[in-house]
């Protein structure tokens, strides 16, 4: 009987699932979106939330609570460019949620052994469509000018 066990072990030992814990929360934060199993993406998402919740209460101002910060931030993230994009570009991005940073997207099964799949992503991702619609918008500008001139 399961009574009273509340975490989910994922049929793997504590090392490696601190260790799959950090890894996914590196990919993810470089990426902001990836594929993995279902029972992975549901396991993970709540260690990922405390992280970005981490990551926007850091205060310019305070240098020690910064530091200290980051110094958690080294113990559940791999690598310092994933901390460096954390503290700032997805803590500021997130700076007016209160939670609920990422979701969750069911792919189908995986064709080698049937696992469900499941895409995790950030809620807010950074979309290069308002970029293209400026570059855009300047292309037009400059061929209506263009053709205004050939007439």
């Amino acid at each position: 009987m399961r009574h009273r066990i509340a975490k989910r072990t994922l049929n793997a030992d504590s090392e490696h699932r601190r260790a799959v814990i950090k890894n996914l929360s590196t990919e993810l934060i470089n990426h902001e979106k990836i594929e993995t199993t279902l029972a992975k993406a549901k396991f993970f998402r709540p260690y990922l939330e405390k992280l970005i919740t981490k990551a926007k209460s850091t205060d310019k101002s305070n240098k020690l609570e910064t530091f200290n910060t980051l110094k958690y931030l080294r113990t559940k993230i791999n690598s310092e460019e994933a901390i460096k994009k954390l503290v700032n570009d997805l803590g500021p991005r997130f700076s007016n949620r209160k939670g609920g940073y990422t979701r969750i997207v069911r792919i189908g099964n995986r064709g080698g052994d049937n696992a469900m799949m499941a895409r995790i992503e950030l809620v807010e991702l950074k979309t290069k469509k308002t970029e293209d619609k400026s570059k855009l918008k300047s292309k037009t500008a400059k061929a209506k000018g263009k053709q205004d001139e050939q007439k």
